[in-house]
């Protein structure tokens, strides 16, 4: 899980700090403060970084080796380094060598070419912590050469921004739970509007979208990546259902595949649970013949309505099956889940009968 690192200012007023803490507490792995308002920690239960003595995490400045020989072994240790040159970027590797736990990075200008490279050159010596200034640098920081930064640092005086960046740092990674529901019913039906999602990924084996005819069902269907004799794989597509179905486009969100378009981002997810975030390149819209199945979980019926073709496949806990050769008592991967939802939202408290 990437960490979150709230910068809470020292020019801020007791009453915004104190709101700041408070919202910090939510959602923050570490807080950063002054030493004059270390007193302030009590209401941060994790551990606190700063440029004083005491701080569970010593930040310094670091420009030369003996920045941190005033140190004492014992202290985790946050090098906080400007990059600015190439020369810049080869501190960040002297630090981690020095025994720096965590590089914090401050990149004013060129940012994703030197994160590129310190990713490269620290990768399992030292935490990347890469400070950001909005949402969008927080994501770039957290996706860049793949494995991303380790955390970014973000320091703010309104809430709703800590919020906001957040919900891009910790919907890195997110695992969704997913059980076996085991297939009762098949029918074939008719030419339906048809959605294909051709993301910016390739995906992999066993990894897809949950997509299904519930908001609180939602079956894994596999990205077209099984080799057949008839069409080459696609692995950037997958061939999700009807125009109504719903997806899960976030951790936390449904959408209708309806509503989907080119740019918006969609919830990628493998047979573990594991998921990240991709965008959307095209959703392609064809009219196809299509086939129901219905499965069992937990005591209830769920359902999902794909195109009945060889290609579409729902994943299983030991690979895939293609729609075509789906039968009852087969079992496939879903999530789950009870209440309901408005706009997408999940809404624990609210009865909703779908069917």
């Amino acid at each position: 899980m990437k960490q979150l690192w709230i910068n809470i200012p020292e020019e801020a007023s007791s009453s915004v700090k104190e709101k700041l803490i408070s919202k910090a507490s939510e959602f923050a792995d570490i807080l950063i403060l002054s030493k004059t308002d270390h007193r302030l920690s009590e209401q941060f239960n994790k551990p606190i970084a700063g440029k004083f003595e005491n701080a569970d995490i010593r930040i310094v400045e670091f420009n030369d080796p003996k920045d941190l020989d005033s140190i004492k072994s014992s202290k985790e240790i946050a090098a906080e380094i400007s990059i600015t040159t190439g020369t810049d970027e080869k501190k960040a590797l002297t630090a981690a060598e020095l025994g720096s736990k965590y590089i914090i990075l401050k990149c004013e200008n060129w940012k994703i070419i030197p994160l590129e490279n310190i990713i490269a050159g620290l990768r399992n010596k030292a935490k990347i912590i890469m400070q950001v200034s909005n949402p969008d640098d927080a994501k770039l920081a957290v996706e860049t050469l793949e494995l991303g930064a380790d955390g970014v640092l973000y320091s703010s005086e309104k809430t709703e921004e800590i919020t906001q960046i957040a919900k891009v740092v910790k919907q890195s990674g997110i695992k969704i739970p997913l059980v076996e529901a085991e297939i009762d019913k098949v029918k074939t039906l008719g030419t339906g509007a048809r959605v294909c999602i051709d993301t910016c990924e390739l995906l992999q084996p066993q990894e897809g979208i949950l997509a299904g005819s519930q908001s609180s069902g939602l079956f894994l269907v596999e990205s077209e990546t099984t080799k057949n004799p008839h069409v080459e794989p696609r692995p950037f597509r997958v061939n999700a259902g009807p125009a109504s179905s719903y997806i899960l486009a976030t951790p936390e969100k449904t959408r209708y595949l309806s509503e989907l378009k080119a740019g918006d981002e969609v919830l990628a997810v493998d047979s573990e649970g594991n998921t990240r975030m991709t965008n959307i390149c095209r959703i392609k819209i064809e009219w196809r013949p299509m086939i129901m199945l219905q499965a069992k979980c937990e005591g209830r019926n769920f359902t999902i309505i794909l195109q009945n073709a060889e290609t579409v496949r729902l994943v299983t806990k030991k690979g895939s099956k293609s729609v075509s050769e789906v039968k009852p008592g087969d079992k496939i991967l879903a999530r789950v889940e009870t209440g309901g939802r408005h706009f997408g939202i999940k809404v624990d408290e609210e009865s909703v009968i779908e069917r």
